[in-house]
């Protein structure tokens, strides 16, 4: 028979979520379908009127020390196991009392939970499940005969086959469930061992593993002819992953991208501080500020770049409100996200049928630890996240002149800036607003003079008779190699420079600002990004 199908006569159900499992059970009861449980499982549906065997009758064993131990039992084990078709294992099974599991329903102790709520090391250990993935492993390797079900989602899917197959499951099924239960044993594997390296502050452990659970399948990946999609890290940190799509049409792959990298630099800016925004167009901005509102952080945002604005991102650090939504729409704009949104704003966005609107739930903290993971050809490249924030440095005056409060204040948010902002970059900045962004040049010299080129164009399209960075400070996101690139800012305007230090030739750039008046300071800090 091409389909494969197998009858099911007996399933197990052992699981922590309870959602929708009484109804399942019953249904199963109703295709003849014998009914194991465990603990708190076996109450539920008995306390629901449904017959249901223990698993200690099966094993003659009680569950013991704390429930830890109570499937790991070869009449278990070997129901799951055992092949079918094969002699050898159905007269083990005659022998020793064995009876066939057909059907597995297991879902693992909540450890991803319980570090997310931020148990302590004790309980996050007790929620380290043993028998489930067990269990599951046993039925999916075996799923030729038997069916596991690893989640609340799949019930429906077994449900509607065996009511189209008369209580028999087809080996389609099987295989696909069993892929499923190999993922998520594995996402529950690499939660623990990534806790444990967390708890160890063992940034390199020899083995590494990632995991995510599926949001959506995306329609192509960053080009048409690639196939992509979106999971969700077990780590929860406030984002797009976490957001909720209020409005609008799917999200692509680079709308993703991009979003996630304008949501994480305008969350450099504390919102109890300031109002900030940050359009983004091909993961860089190009065009931050902060206002003392959303609408006026936006304008002198939009106002350092309208050409690169157009078709971009735009990421708030405070809740959308009616004023910011009506200025924001007045362009094309692929997505917004912000923390949340007033009723009144989500109608003017509305109007943009084609318009995201994604509200996260919060910020992500800028400050937070954790891993980033690129992949190179046939490896992982893993580091932990940038989480300098320029607030928290100590600039080191290196110039005869130091700073004026107000450049000091326009110094720290160049460089918030700048470090979201591709390598190589220059930065300029003018009363907490961009005036120009030079991203991603093999040269720091060409980053200055395309950030300044870019400055002299938004001037000219605003009528301006001056270069907006005239009087303006400047950023760089590592150190001037040689004077050329300082020369550049300094000729188009800026006063004051903060970048990095280290370089060999720090003295010669320091000689050059001395010389011109500027004034300069060193971070220490470094904000590569590639």
């Amino acid at each position: 028979m091409t389909e494969h199908l197998r009858r099911a006569s007996r399933a197990l159900i052992s699981v922590s979520d309870k959602t929708g499992v009484v109804d399942f059970a019953r249904t199963l009861a109703g295709f003849g379908i014998e009914l194991v449980s465990t603990g708190g499982t076996r109450k539920s549906l008995s306390d629901a009127g449904l017959k249901v065997i223990d698993v200690s009758e099966l094993t003659g064993f009680p569950e013991m020390m704390d429930g830890r131990v109570k499937t790991l039992h070869p009449a278990v084990h070997g129901g799951l196991l055992a092949i079918r078709g094969n002699p050898e294992h159905t007269d083990a099974m005659r022998a020793h009392r064995i009876r066939a599991i057909d059907i597995l329903v297991v879902n693992l102790y909540p450890f991803e939970a319980t570090v997310a709520r931020g148990a302590d090391f004790a309980d996050c250990i007790e929620n380290i499940d043993i028998g489930g993935p067990a269990m599951i492993r046993a039925a999916a390797k075996n799923h030729n005969d038997v069916a596991v079900l690893v989640e609340p989602n799949d019930y429906a899917g077994l449900l509607d086959e065996l009511t189209a197959h008369n209580g028999m499951t087809t080996l389609k099924l099987r295989r696909r469930l069993a892929a499923k239960a190999f993922a998520r044993t594995a996402a529950y594997d690499a939660a623990i061992a990534n806790w444990f390296a967390r708890e160890l502050d063992d940034i390199a452990p020899d083995y590494r593993a990632f995991a995510g659970r599926l949001i959506e399948k995306l329609r192509y990946g960053e080009n048409p002819h690639q196939s992509a999609a979106f999971y969700r890290a077990p780590v929860v940190r406030f984002g797009v992953a976490t957001a909720r799509q209020a409005q609008g049409k799917q999200l692509s792959y680079n709308n993703i991208n991009d979003t996630d990298a304008a949501y994480e630099c305008v969350a450099e800016f504390d919102p109890t501080h300031s109002a900030a925004c940050a359009i983004v167009k091909h993961a860089n901005p190009c065009g931050v500020a902060e206002g003392e509102s959303l609408v006026d952080a936006y304008r002198k945002a939009f106002a350092c770049d309208k050409t690169s604005a157009f078709g971009g991102i735009v990421a708030l650090n405070r809740p959308l409100d009616a004023e910011a939504a009506r200025a924001i729409t007045e362009i094309f704009t692929e997505v917004i996200i912000a923390p949340d949104a007033s009723e009144e704003a989500v109608a003017i966005v509305g109007a943009k049928k084609n318009l995201r609107l994604l509200l996260a739930g919060g910020l992500p903290n800028p400050r937070a630890a954790g891993l980033t993971a690129k992949t190179v050809a046939g490896g992982l490249l893993v580091q932990t996240r940038d989480n300098a924030v320029a607030d928290d440095m100590e600039l080191k005056p290196v110039t005869r002149r130091a700073p004026s409060n107000t450049e000091l204040r326009d110094l720290r948010f160049a460089f918030r800036v700048a470090k979201h902002v591709k390598s190589n970059t220059v930065v300029y900045a003018k009363d907490l607003a961009t005036v120009g962004i030079g991203a991603g040049q093999m040269s720091r010299v060409d980053a200055a003079r395309i950030a300044a080129r870019k400055a002299q164009d938004a001037a000219k399209e605003a009528g301006l008779k001056e270069p907006l960075t005239k009087g303006s400070v400047v950023a760089s996101d590592a150190f001037f190699p040689f004077a050329d690139g300082l020369l550049v800012a300094i000729e188009a305007g800026a006063t004051a420079v903060i970048q990095p230090g280290g370089s060999m030739r720090d003295d010669e750039v320091i000689k050059a600002a001395d010389d011109r008046g500027v004034a300069m300071v060193f971070t220490g800090t470094r904000h590569f990004r590639h």
